[in-house]
């Protein structure tokens, strides 16, 4: 990745390593990240975005990579997540900024905006429904809650981090590696992830957003109605999400657009840079 930045960010109690590209005084675009990625999720993206003068970040969540992993449940809560991007985008001086979040980071992306859309000019959001979507088909749609077994599998004490810890971290490896469409991602960068996986108190951290916010999915009944222009990015081969939840989505958005990778799975951002990039750049220009 030619010209990436790395950097330390000190938000809402939290230190957030945090790659960036691009000038400083450039629009700025925040990706976010998903289960089990880290700030290299982006790595096609950043470089292209640079090049066209955007200055963009893209944050290690907290619990993941080389951010701090604070313990307990609660410090996972969507609401402290989204007090780290508040604090990230204040970091450098914004108070408005394009978003882009795929799986967790985009239902981080979605929180986000639904509280805050002051701060948004756009909304990107790749394979991840709406949290109103996810409460909808995660207890009430059989296929999904089937695709989600590992949501409830996570819930339980203790066994899902041996589970993902075991074998050199070889689960979380392998959900990169084989649920995406060969080639994508190559042995060196897996490496890298299995590394990242391994920095201590990660695995209980990632595991920790899941039993975060399944039960704010009982006890939220707000619409989070997104106001903001929104695109839906959607990887049609997607192991762990039915097809459905996309356009159910875009129903929760006052002006939103779907597009549908057929070919792509829930990696999508990976496995279909060279069209999505051109496609947000085009999506930003009209903000």
């Amino acid at each position: 990745m030619p010209d990436i930045r790395e950097r330390f960010v000190k938000t809402n109690g939290v230190n957030l390593h945090v790659l960036e590209a691009g000038p400083q005084d450039g629009p700025m675009i925040v990706f976010l990240h998903g289960f089990p990625d880290c700030c290299y999720a982006w790595r096609r993206q950043l470089g292209y975005f640079a090049d066209k003068g955007y200055l963009a970040v893209a944050p290690d969540q907290r619990g993941y990579n080389l951010s701090d992993k604070p313990e307990g449940v609660d410090a996972y809560h969507l609401d402290q997540l989204a007090g780290d991007f508040l604090g990230l985008i204040e970091s450098y001086g914004r108070k408005q900024v394009f978003l882009v979040g795929h799986d967790l980071g985009g239902m981080v992306s979605w929180w986000i905006t639904a509280h805050h859309p002051e701060h948004i000019k756009r909304l990107v959001i790749m394979n991840c429904p709406h949290p109103s979507v996810i409460r909808q088909n995660l207890f009430g749609n059989v296929k999904q809650m089937q695709k989600s077994w590992y949501v409830f599998f996570f819930q339980v004490p203790r066994a899902p981090e041996k589970m993902v810890s075991a074998h050199n971290f070889s689960w979380p490896v392998n959900v990169l590696g084989k649920t995406s469409r060969p080639g994508t991602f190559s042995k060196e960068e897996l490496e890298e992830y299995r590394k990242a996986f391994a920095q201590p108190g990660s695995c209980q951290a990632m595991i920790n957003w899941y039993r975060s916010f399944v039960p704010l999915f009982f006890e939220n009944e707000d619409p989070l109605t997104i106001t903001v222009s929104t695109l839906v990015l959607w990887g049609a081969n997607d192991t762990a999400l039915v097809r459905e939840q996309a356009e159910q989505s875009a129903a929760c958005c006052e002006n939103s657009q779907v597009v549908y990778f057929e070919d792509a799975t829930h990696w999508v951002q990976h496995e279909e840079a060279e069209k999505i990039n051109p496609m947000l750049e085009e999506f930003f220009a009209k903000a």
